[in-house]
């Protein structure tokens, strides 16, 4: 089963400073079909204009991944992390027990995200942060873990750690390029084009549409032109 969900469809509010997209039910954007995808609650396209962000906010019992798409997203929180993570990149942070943290975007250029929350299946852990690059080479032409739940499994090399069932993967496909994911029919996807377009079966999604799959024991993707993926394995 493959539910296409077209960018255009997406909840959502324009703060100004905040051009913020909604995969799923969030803040004032309420669509009781669309509240979580398996474990994944949250997936937020969001476009921060320069010199702006979130200023110091709380979070508990939440694993939340920001890839960024363009520019880069300053990170500072209340265990003292700070770090610039840049467009390709990812941070995940575990919010545990209980953080605050700011994100903003401190370049002289637009900055685009997609923020990804995932319920944890592990609670009552201190909170904790990291950030990685994620060279788009070494993703060419195939699915790799940028964040991952299964820490023992060495095929998601240098994924950051996150506490819940789940994988967060990234692919860069050239147009007419093919990738496979062993996705599994007891689990669920949710597939995201940063850029380009692709095919999943017959059904054909376009750049920030979202694709949610699920009965798939091998998910094949194949690029209708150059294309950036992100996608979401979950429980």
């Amino acid at each position: 089963m493959i539910e296409l969900r077209p960018f255009a469809s997406l909840g959502g509010a324009n703060h100004g400073w905040l051009d913020a997209k909604h995969h799923f039910s969030f803040a004032e954007y309420h669509d009781p079909a669309r509240m979580h995808w398996g474990n994944l609650r949250v997936w937020n396209d969001d476009t921060i204009a320069p010199k702006s962000g979130f200023p110091p906010h709380p979070h508990r019992d939440m694993e939340i991944i920001t890839y960024v798409r363009e520019g880069a997203i300053t990170h500072q929180d209340s265990l003292g992390n700070k770090g610039r993570t840049e467009a390709g990149d990812v941070q995940v942070m575990s919010a545990g027990t209980g953080i605050r943290h700011s994100e903003y975007n401190m370049e002289d250029v637009t900055t685009r995200i997609f923020q990804i929350w995932i319920m944890p299946t592990r609670s009552g852990e201190a909170p904790g942060w990291g950030a990685r690059p994620f060279p788009k080479g070494e993703r060419a032409g195939q699915f790799v873990a940028l964040a991952s739940g299964y820490a023992n499994d060495q095929t998601d090399g240098d994924a950051l750690p996150i506490r819940t069932d789940a994988r967060v993967l990234g692919a860069t496909l050239r147009a007419g390029e093919t990738a496979s994911y062993p996705l599994g029919k007891d689990r669920r996807a949710y597939l995201v084009p940063a850029t380009g377009a692709v095919k999943i079966a017959d059904v054909t999604v376009n750049a920030r549409d979202g694709a949610a799959i699920r009965d798939l024991e091998v998910l094949t993707v194949t690029a209708l032109e150059d294309s950036e993926i992100v996608m979401v394995d979950a429980a």
